[in-house]
């Protein structure tokens, strides 16, 4: 079968674009398209309950309102992330904001009171905000609760604050579940320690795997969108193992499987483990989220669309 050349005229959608790729089919191109046609698929399956691991800067990077309206949508049964992108979300809701082309070196940027994630910047004025009003919320659970799972404590703060594009209150509102294995490695995970010095807040974060694990038998599918690798990725592909793995999954990452990191191992690697079924439908994609995700998904809802 001979391969088709890629066609791009002044009038093309998002979706046209998507089928040139899908009609020349191979490389990167290629993989773009039937991830596309994938999540399609678990989009549309009532019976597939989607769980949606999200790794590294991802609410700096700019998806902080694609996953809250996938959240809005219902599109995603639950959210596994870092205690990183929750901090910059609340970061948001607190007034802060996330910056770009700053262009001085490090030292400079310390010396100013910012920190650096790749080209985004932060201010360290708004995580001094971010302290005072995290802590707030703490105070004020408190009052209610004494142990609390991560998930439920994440649900809690949600409750408390009402920024509409917050992926947090969305959760909330909509009752979709997060969970943040790694809660503790991060800026609130840090004044969440702080908290506990002088006040009775315990977290349990195996109470976490009671309701996760009750999610995963409850499905009758499960679908798995991982956007980066790491912590969040293992800790829903091992959940599933339960289960005998997930039925599909898209996969999108910049890691490399050589060294044997689980952030770069191919999808079918999960086979092995029965972290994926022996006949679940597979993609993964090598590139920026932050690029690929957006096209995909919008190309996902135009086909549904149509």
């Amino acid at each position: 079968m001979e391969i088709n050349q890629i066609n791009i005229d002044r009038d093309m959608k998002v979706l046209d674009l998507i089928n040139e790729f899908e009609n020349s089919g191979v490389l990167g191109s290629g993989r773009v398209s039937r991830a596309c046609n994938l999540l399609t698929d678990m989009l549309k399956d009532e019976d597939m309950n989607i769980f949606m691991s999200v790794a590294g800067p991802m609410v700096p990077g700019g998806l902080r309102n694609i996953i809250s309206s996938m959240i809005k949508n219902n599109q995603i049964k639950i959210l596994i992330t870092s205690g990183a992108n929750i901090t910059h979300d609340l970061l948001e809701s607190f007034g802060g904001r996330h910056h770009k082309d700053f262009g001085s070196d490090d030292e400079e940027l310390n010396s100013q009171g910012i920190g650096r994630i790749g080209d985004v910047y932060t201010k360290s004025e708004d995580f001094e905000t971010f302290e005072k009003e995290i802590t707030k919320i703490f105070e004020d659970i408190s009052k209610e609760h004494k142990l609390l799972s991560i998930q439920e404590l994440l649900y809690e703060i949600g409750s408390k604050i009402k920024d509409e594009n917050s992926i947090l209150y969305n959760a909330y509102k909509n009752n979709i579940p997060i969970f943040a294995p790694g809660l503790i490695d991060s800026m609130l995970g840090l004044q969440l320690w702080m908290f506990t010095q002088d006040n009775e807040l315990v977290i349990d974060a195996v109470k976490d795997m009671h309701y996760l694990s009750d999610i995963v038998f409850e499905s009758e599918k499960v679908g798995g969108i991982f956007l980066g690798g790491g912590l969040p990725k293992h800790y829903t592909l091992a959940s599933n193992l339960l289960k005998g793995g997930v039925d599909a999954a898209i996969q999108i990452t910049m890691d490399r499987a050589e060294t044997g990191s689980l952030s770069g191992a191919p999808l079918e690697e999960a086979k092995s483990w029965s972290k994926a079924k022996c006949e679940s439908n597979l993609a993964t994609v090598i590139g920026d989220v932050t690029i690929i995700f957006p096209l995909i998904l919008a190309g996902a809802l135009d086909k549904i669309d149509n």
